[in-house]
Formats: structure tokens, sequence, C-alpha cells
């Protein structure tokens, strides 16, 4: 009878308990460290967000606290909303901005990648403009959690993005680009501890696998598991963590502007090619280039077996002071067939960038031209890289996927 009632009798809760009583220590010894730095009204909820960023690790967790403190105090961060106004440029066309709110009332935040000039903003704006920028609108985001909190009479905390990559095509691999998007992202990590709630990624594209490669190594394991790649029924999953009146029309809401444009520009800043009247005149984009020299009346080629179809091309460069020819060929029977036209380009005056997706495999060309020139060698700076579709991403891609886990989210 004794065994009997035993077996019935509800799991035991002493590991649990253990396991509570071990984070209020760590929690205390945290507050310890960094007692002399601490934020009025600061809460415990949000000392844990910094121990659960670092795995309960008190040093690692002080050191990036630490770290944020400073960017704070050198950035003005606590009166970055009164103080700070981003530069034209990066309000026009750095696309995103936050639109209703998920159904446990976090703020939601739409990317609108596929419209996003990284290249030009690149071009227009300072790195610590961008990386203001960024602070403010997290500053925003924590400025609405506190107005969530006090409409709803209960704490609201972290973010809900959609990531929309319609209009995403073969010029996102431009690399730096993608390493600016990807240190934007880690200046949020860095400073906002366990501020993602999740990620959406909607109307992925076919090159999606080939910026996840690139893009990979940059991503925190913490920040991969946040996020889901939808397929086509996206909308109906959207919605069981979005109410319908929340969510931008585009996105299978009815969320409009008040003029009834489903875009919801309001919120939303669309984007869109940069002008070049906004071009700096010093820019410092093009890091880690390769230098060499074109002589006078030679071309210079770079030759690559492609074996793989579907492989990109990626090519950046500039001249210093003068024009060159730039070109890409197919090797075939021995003859070269031209497959990104031969022509003379003022990469002196605008930097160039391009790539090229290789639906055929076998031999390509990618050539720098100086032939025209006879008295002039041209000085290049560059970088050409390819990058091949790998079968071991789609096992790493499909754990993004809609699956089980987002089930099982919805039940809790």
């Amino acid at each position: 009878m004794n065994n009997k009632k035993n077996k019935n009798k509800p799991p035991c809760n002493d590991k649990s308990k253990r396991r509570e009583e071990k984070e209020e220590q760590i929690l205390q010894e945290f507050k310890n460290k960094i007692q002399d730095s601490l934020p009025p009204n600061c809460d415990d909820l949000y000392l844990k967000k910094w121990l659960k960023a670092r795995r309960f690790d008190v040093k690692k967790a002080e050191d990036m606290y630490r770290a944020s403190h400073l960017t704070r105090k050198k950035l003005g961060v606590n009166t970055i909303l009164d103080n700070y106004k981003p530069p034209e440029v990066l309000e026009k066309y750095l696309t995103g901005g936050l639109c209703g709110h998920d159904k446990e009332g976090s703020p939601v935040r739409i990317e609108l990648y596929g419209k996003l000039d990284m290249k030009g903003l690149m071009y227009s704006a300072k790195k610590i403009d961008m990386e203001k920028t960024k602070l403010l609108q997290c500053e925003e985001i924590v400025q609405d959690w506190k107005e969530q909190s006090v409409k709803l009479g209960r704490h609201v905390d972290q973010l809900t993005v959609i990531f929309d990559m319609t209009g995403v095509s073969t010029k996102m691999l431009w690399k730096p680009g993608l390493q600016m998007y990807l240190h934007l992202v880690k200046v949020l990590e860095d400073n906002y501890p366990e501020m993602m709630k999740r990620m959406f990624v909607v109307n992925a594209p076919a090159i999606f696998p080939l910026l996840y490669k690139i893009c990979r190594p940059l991503v925190s394991d913490d920040m991969k598991n946040k996020i889901h790649v939808l397929g086509d029924d996206y909308k109906d999953v959207l919605l069981k963590y979005i109410d319908t009146g929340e969510l931008p029309g585009f996105l299978g809401g009815n969320k409009t502007d008040p003029d009834g444009n489903p875009r919801c520009t309001s919120w939303i800043c669309q984007g869109g090619e940069v002008p070049v009247s906004y071009y700096l005149k010093d820019t410092e984009n093009f890091t880690s280039l390769q230098t060499m020299i074109v002589p006078n009346g030679e071309t210079v080629n770079f030759t690559y077996n492609i074996t793989e179809p579907g492989t990109v091309i990626s090519w950046e460069f500039q001249t210093e002071g003068y024009d060159i020819g730039f070109g890409v060929f197919y090797l075939k029977d021995g003859k070269q067939i031209s497959v990104v036209a031969m022509e003379r380009v003022n990469s002196h005056m605008v930097p160039q960038d391009g790539n090229l997706s290789c639906q055929e495999i076998g031999t390509y060309i990618v050539c720098f031209d100086n032939t025209f020139s006879w008295t002039r060698s041209k000085t290049v700076k560059y970088r050409v890289e390819v990058i091949v579709n790998d079968e071991e991403l789609k096992g790493e891609i499909n754990e993004m996927n809609e699956d089980r886990a987002l089930t099982e989210d919805m039940c809790l």
C-alpha cells in the first residue's frame, strides 16, 4: 500500500528549489559585484537577464554589464531619447520599425531586409551614427515596455521580430554589408541582454542558405535558437502570436496606416536605394581589401573552377585615380563566353561591387582589364570571393523552421 502511495505521489520539487536557491545566491553575488554602478529603480528581473545571457557565470556577466555601462556613458544612452537625432539618411533609409504588439504585450518590430540598401547607408553615414541609431531604437523599445507594463498591469519585456526578406537578391551577399548589419545586431545583444524573444523569417529567398552560411559564424547560439524560418503558411503562424489588429496588412493582419495603406509606413521605414547625393567623401567601408597593380596594357585574371550549380562569385573593388575595365567570362570548349559584359568603370569615383550566380559548372574568369591604357598602371583594391552551396547547412536551417518547438511554445 505504501509503495503504491509513493508511486502516485507528485514528483519532488527539491531539485527545482535547489536550483532557484542557487540562482538567488548567484544573483546576490552579482548585485554585490556591480553595486557601484546599479541604475536607479533596478529590479531583479533586469539583473537576471545579464546572468542568463552569460549562463549565470558571474564574472562574465559582470564583464558584459560593465562594458555596456561604459558604452552607455560614452554615447550618452541614458538621455539619447531626448538628445540624439539620427542623420537624415538613416531616418529615411534605415528600414524597419515598431508596429503593434504580440499577444503577450511585447512590441513587434518589422525588419524589411529586402528593401535595405546597406551599401548606400555605409557610404552615407558614420559607423558611430549607425550604432547610436540602433541604441536609440532599443531605448524606444525599453520605453514601450514601461508603457505596456503600466497599461496591462504586469511586467512586459522582450521583443518579437518579423524579418521580411521580400526583394532579397544576390546583391545582399555583399560581405561588408552583412558584417555591418550583424554588428548592429550585436550592439543590441551586448547592451540589452535577452531582449529578443523570437524572430520569424518570412519570404526567405532561394539564396537564404548562402546568406546564412556567411552570417552563421557571427550569429550567437542564443540568437540562432530564437530564429524560426516560416514556410508558405507564415501568416497563419504569425497570427498565433500576434492579433490581427496588431499585424500589418501586408503580413496577413488588418493593421493599416490612417489612409488605409497596408504597408504601415507611419511606423515602418520602407527604405530603398540611397541616393548618391548622401554619400560621404571619406568612408571606411572597404576594409581588409587586397591591393594589386594591373600593369599598363595588360590584364589580371582570377580563374575559378565551379563544381556546384548555384555557386555565387562576388566581388568589390575600387581604383586609385583612374578607371579600369572589368568583366566575367565562362570558359567553354576553349572559348571565353562573356557572362558579365566587359566595360570600363569609374571605380576611382564610385566603388564597385557585384555578384554572379553560376548556373553552369565549369571554369569562370574574373578579369581586370587595363589594355586600353598604354602609359598608366592601375592600383586596385579588391576582394573576390566564391560562396558555395553547403548541403550540411540544410539540417541546421531546418532546425530554425517552424517545428514542434513553436507548437510547444504555444501550449505553455
